[in-house]
């Protein structure tokens, strides 16, 4: 009886194994011929050749097409999503994939704009951690539920130039304590840029008393009592920073050009291969050096979702598919190519996976794993609005 229990569950998993593949199969065959409209943020040069290379894969691969939507804002496309929903235009919808995450992904989930969940069908998704609590399946706190699919990890990172740093600050009290006694020498992207309003998130998170509030949606309440220490510790810095505080670069790319002319002897990233890179193509001295503070900093991944209403459906599933790969995320890895830290469990990987990693290109600037210390949770995406309107309004006037 036992042998023809093992028998029986031996061919219903085969038996399931087999419906998964022909499903798959069903996929790329109705993807083949299909034109992917990939609605992508277009501010880094890098990332819209690492777009172009994926297209250039997936059109060999699969017969799929991949036409990047250069946005300069995510919100464009969410727009665009609603709007069509708006209108009644349930299929057929301009828009087929989306990089994605945190706020903008809230509002489409909660909109029901979404098509899915379709990760776990993807062959790749067992390259995953997909555990509840893993940073595959929670965005911003907002639970993904396979409405998106991860293809790359962002974790903040701060730069230094260590020819004129020996110690840099290892926490946002250290770093207050490093400004006032270098004046002019640090600054922060304004806090409209992503940029300047993590760094605010960051600070948030080591001095609120009880960061676990961070995990809820902000309230008149909790934003005044919590926030308090932050305004408290900013009022102090804010003399001390580049141009005594009353002008900021307007994004990271700026604030990375003070650092490389030398006004400023720090800067910050959300890739911790950055400044690697750009020492490789000559827009950095070598003498850059990444790390982290030592409680950890924020990390996120980056994520592509498909809308309800998109035309093309099957070939976006194959790009994400294609997203997943480990020789994509290898040489997305690549600081010579995109130096995005791959989101896949290396503990799901067999020996020959690894080795592409491992055979990486290597650089004194290049923190690891270990070096980059613990990845601290995203506030809640309401906390980033707050804060930036908060922020806006006491020092903009």
């Amino acid at each position: 009886m036992k042998n023809v229990l093992l028998v029986t569950a031996a061919l219903l998993i085969s038996a399931g194994s087999a419906l998964a593949d022909s499903g798959w199969d069903d996929t790329l065959a109705k993807a083949r011929g299909q034109t992917v409209y990939w609605n992508a943020w277009a501010g880094d040069e890098r990332t819209n050749a690492f777009i172009s290379w994926a297209g250039e894969q997936v059109k060999a691969r699969y017969g799929v097409t991949v036409q990047q939507v250069k946005l300069t804002d995510t919100a464009e496309a969410v727009t665009r999503v609603i709007a069509e929903k708006a209108a009644g235009k349930a299929q057929g919808g301009s828009v087929d994939l989306i990089w994605i995450n945190g706020p903008n992904f809230l509002s489409m989930k909660e909109k029901e704009l979404l098509h899915g969940p379709f990760v776990a069908g993807l062959p790749n998704a067992r390259f995953l951690d997909l555990s509840t609590s893993s940073a595959a399946s929670v965005d911003f706190t907002v639970p993904v539920e396979g409405y998106e699919s991860p293809w790359r990890l962002a974790k903040f990172v701060f730069n230094y130039d260590s020819a004129r740093v020996q110690a840099p600050p290892k926490s946002m009290k250290a770093l207050l304590e490093w400004a006032k006694a270098n004046p002019g020498r640090f600054t922060h992207p304004d806090v409209s840029n992503f940029m300047g309003a993590t760094f605010l998130k960051q600070a948030l998170i080591e001095l609120t008393p009880d960061r676990s509030v961070l995990q809820n949606p902000v309230t008149d309440a909790s934003f005044d009592t919590v926030s308090a220490p932050l305004w408290a510790w900013y009022d102090a810095l804010r003399p001390n920073l580049w141009q005594g505080g009353k002008t900021f670069p307007a994004n990271g790319s700026a604030q990375q050009q003070l650092l490389n002319d030398g006004e400023i002897d720090m800067s910050m990233s959300f890739d911790p291969a950055s400044a690697a890179a750009a020492i490789a193509e000559g827009q950095l001295p070598d003498t850059i050096r990444t790390y982290s503070l030592e409680g950890g900093t924020i990390g996120n991944i980056g994520f592509v979702a498909i809308p309800f209403n998109a035309a093309h459906k099957e070939g976006a599933e194959v790009v994400a598919n294609f997203l997943l790969e480990p020789e994509t995320q290898a040489h997305a890895q690549d600081i010579s190519v995109l130096g995005s830290f791959s989101v896949l469990d290396q503990n799901r990987l067999d020996e020959q996976q690894k080795a592409l990693f491992a055979s990486l290109p290597k650089s004194p600037a290049l923190p690891g794993n270990a070096e980059l210390g613990e990845t601290l949770l995203e506030p809640h995406a309401s906390w980033m609005t707050r804060l930036s309107e908060e922020w806006t309004k006491r020092y903009t006037k």
